[in-house]
């Protein structure tokens, strides 16, 4: 898929951005994959199919919600920047913080952050747990991604404590999820969780592969 391409699908499925944001994520995908034959930061299977599995999936929150301007957001487990990094070259008001516990990934990651010019992405090598017992990050986020990590009982228990009121936390996952799901209610009886299949207009891929979108609370 050429970069053309991108964008006609990220604007049909009305997820906005002008042509020099979309050489900025364009930009990004070279480095992530240049860097990914170093650092595993993502499936080596996977490195040609960048544009669309990652980056575009990582935009896909875009097309089914708002995000408040100027909003904290912290990507947890964050690998090479995903979701973060393309979230924020899309919305570059957003304060986002990218954390992840292996050192290797987040030197080349800081790298990455760097590389953007975005003054409001800054990145943490820290377990999310650790974390949350800093109490500069305690009730400190408007929204927590968290991508391809662990189950979500386990998440929703190290980043609660990072959370705003109000604040949510938003899983991408895929299949079917709805054991996990009735697990974390359980064992937070006051969360609130939408499930939101992901369809994109143009990639039929998002559907076959059952991702979804995850989005989090709790109820006041």
């Amino acid at each position: 898929m050429d970069w053309l391409e991108f964008w006609t699908i990220c604007s049909a499925n009305s997820i906005v951005m002008d042509k020099d944001q979309i050489d900025d994520i364009k930009r990004y995908a070279g480095e992530l994959q240049i860097w990914n034959q170093k650092v595993n930061l993502i499936s080596r299977k996977d490195e040609d199919n960048i544009p669309i599995r990652h980056i575009l999936h990582s935009l896909t929150y875009l097309k089914y919600y708002s995000i408040p301007q100027k909003a904290t957001c912290l990507d947890v487990g964050t690998g090479g920047g995903l979701p973060g990094i393309p979230l924020s070259l899309a919305r570059p008001d957003l304060n986002m913080t990218l954390v992840d516990s292996i050192a290797k990934k987040m030197k080349v990651t800081s790298m990455l952050a760097d590389h953007t010019g975005r003054k409001k992405i800054r990145t943490i090598c820290s377990r999310a747990e650790d974390l949350s017992a800093n109490k500069q990050h305690r009730y400190r986020y408007d929204i927590v991604f968290a991508r391809a990590v662990k189950r979500m009982e386990r998440v929703i228990d190290w980043v609660k404590p990072l959370l705003k009121k109000n604040g949510k936390v938003v899983f991408y996952k895929g299949g079917d999820l709805s054991e996990e799901i009735e697990e974390a209610k359980k064992i937070f009886p006051k969360l609130f969780v939408e499930e939101r299949d992901i369809d994109v207009i143009g990639i039929d891929w998002f559907k076959k592969e059952e991702k979804k979108l995850i989005v989090c609370s709790f109820v006041t």
